[in-house]
């Protein structure tokens, strides 16, 4: 269904979608103001789902909801470029774990000093008091909806499990 009939201002996920998709466009710009001009929007990808102690290319592309092969190009682009490298896995002889390299760290860097600045315009446009509503809220989505957090059941101690 194409975005231009209209059909998407019913539906919370395309708005979700398009608003996550205008402010993460506004990384990539900033990381072009400072000078890196190699690095593309699919790159964050790779970034936004990053262990601090690797990851593997099986993860990262689970965690992306894309393809091992799409995302091992990615990650080929990124370490031709100085983004990331490819170490031997500890715990899996056969696996190679992707890190940040300093480049890539200093991606992390820029990109998360454009944080404070989106949540002050957010505020400026919305208001602190909507501003904390909406993120308490979408808290409560994630939880609600991500199956890898725990069912409020599963946060009762188990031996009060059934008793009320």
């Amino acid at each position: 269904m194409a975005a231009s009939d209209g059909a998407d201002r019913d539906n919370l996920v395309a708005e979700l979608r398009e608003a996550y998709s205008v402010l993460n466009a506004l990384v990539p710009a900033r990381l072009v103001e400072h000078g890196f001009d190699d690095f593309r929007p699919s790159h964050s990808a790779v970034f936004e789902h990053l262990d601090d102690r690797g990851t593997t290319v099986s993860a990262l592309a689970d965690r992306a909801t894309m393809t091992k092969q799409a995302m091992a190009e990615l990650v080929a682009h990124l370490e031709e470029a100085g983004y990331v490298r490819r170490v031997p896995d500890p715990e899996d002889r056969r696996a190679k774990l992707v890190l940040p390299t300093e480049r890539g760290r200093k991606v992390y860097r820029v990109a998360r000093s454009l944080v404070p600045e989106l949540h002050a315009r957010v505020a400026d446009l919305i208001g602190d008091q909507r501003l904390k509503a909406l993120r308490d809220d979408l808290a409560v989505i994630r939880r609600e909806f991500d199956p890898r957090q725990p069912s409020p059941a599963s946060l009762v101690p188990p031996a009060r499990k059934g008793r009320r």
